[in-house]
């Protein structure tokens, strides 16, 4: 193994067994999801009268890859999984952590470093390495590492120039998703986001294989778009809860384009090979048509991709991560293929890897989950909403036009 080879030993997910679907909306909070549908039509009238008019501007990258969805109040959202009350993202950790070593015919003795990162982080406060090494009874170094929804990536980065440097051995990287927590059903930002842990065991690697670059960028241009505010929850605990501004969307939007192009195109660049050399991408998936999006971007084709979104929804720091498990779990990298990991994280960082998959050990594959599920889910497409507006919308927006 020479002294650069370092990448993915094992890997492992975890996921809570709750499974969560539209219906739970539907149901429960029924009123918000009438009002969704009625927004969308409103919007579909209007941007039908704009056409009408000729004043519609031409669809970019962005509103072809999302038009397919919008008549989606979900967003193209299917299920997610989510921590139930009074269950712990640190039981998650655990679990990834007993998979990955498992799978690596490794123990803790193993392990030199441990990184940690929960995004958000409100159920330890000031991040979970701490917890985690308690709990495992870790006596070696633990420390976190938060860059958002590139966090993941950019630990993985970390880890190898650590290793590199000779400053440590085998590196354990944690990274975890607790969105629910910070998204109460009454909000529509809960309808697509879940929870997710991830355990990397990064270490020495066959010649050739492993992490080959890496490519990083602030996204300070998206500072202000989402934010956490702290607010109280029914029984009076405090907790910080997920918010965007009204121009939210706009931002991220006008942005991704160059984000995704310059910091996948960079990492793969320095690993000297071009996009076409790439066999798969893992992208982090916040939306539905994320994937398409970015494969489009970057003009790839679409099956050199893999979309978990409707198994999970949006899961953060984990989501490139659990494309990648999922990839190598259904055989669509194997050894020797060139796979490039992109995770955009807002008022953060956008962060890409490359490397060359190796024989890298899996942890199970959480109960419930195959390859049929994706396909049925992905097959079923988005949720069809209100095809026409009931008489009380149609006649406020007679009144309104």
């Amino acid at each position: 193994m020479s002294h650069d080879s370092i990448g993915l030993q094992a890997f492992a997910i975890s996921v809570p067994d709750q499974v969560v679907t539209n219906d739970a909306w539907r149901q429960q909070h029924s009123n918000l999801v009438d009002v969704a549908e009625k927004k969308l039509w409103m919007w579909q009238q209007k941007q039908a009268e704009k056409e009408a008019r000729g004043e519609a501007s031409a669809p970019n990258i962005y509103s072809r890859a999302k038009a397919p969805y919008m008549n989606d109040p979900f967003c193209g959202t299917k299920q997610r999984r989510c921590l139930r009350p009074g269950e712990r993202v640190l039981d998650l950790e655990l679990d990834a952590v007993d998979k990955a070593l498992k799978a690596a015919e490794l123990t803790l003795d193993d392990i030199d470093l441990i990184i940690s990162t929960v995004f958000p982080s409100q159920e330890f406060g000031l991040g979970g390495a701490a917890f985690l090494a308690r709990a495992l009874d870790y006596k070696g170094a633990a420390w976190n590492l938060e860059s958002a929804c590139a966090s993941g990536t950019i630990a993985w980065q970390t880890a190898k120039s650590l290793i590199a440097t000779h400053q440590h051995e085998r590196v354990l990287v944690v990274t975890s998703c607790l969105y629910s927590n910070a998204t109460p059903m009454e909000d529509p930002l809960s309808w697509g986001v879940g929870d997710a842990t991830l355990c990397a065991i990064i270490g020495r690697v066959p010649e050739g294989e492993g992490i080959l670059s890496g490519y990083n960028l602030n996204t300070g241009s998206t500072c202000g778009a989402i934010f956490y505010d702290i607010d109280q929850r029914e029984n009076g605990d405090p907790y910080y809860r997920l918010k965007t501004n009204d121009a939210a969307a706009k931002a991220i939007k006008d942005v991704t384009v160059d984000y995704v192009r310059k910091v996948c195109q960079g990492a793969v660049e320095r690993a000297g090979m071009t996009l076409a050399d790439v066999d798969c991408f893992a992208f982090t998936t916040p939306l539905a048509w994320s994937a398409p999006f970015f494969a489009e971007v970057l003009g790839v084709p679409p099956e050199r991709t893999i979309n978990t979104f409707p198994l999970y929804a949006n899961i953060g720091p984990a989501g490139a991560g659990m494309n990648l498990f999922h990839a190598a779990a259904w055989s669509k990298i194997k050894p020797g293929m060139n796979v490039c990991v992109y995770s955009p994280g807002s008022v953060a960082s956008c962060a890409a890897v490359v490397m060359r998959w190796g024989n890298v050990a899996l942890g199970a594959m959480p109960e419930g989950i195959d390859e049929a599920l994706l396909d049925r889910l992905l097959a079923e497409g988005p949720d069809p909403g209100i095809e026409a507006a009931p008489a009380e919308v149609a006649a406020a927006a007679a009144a309104t036009a």
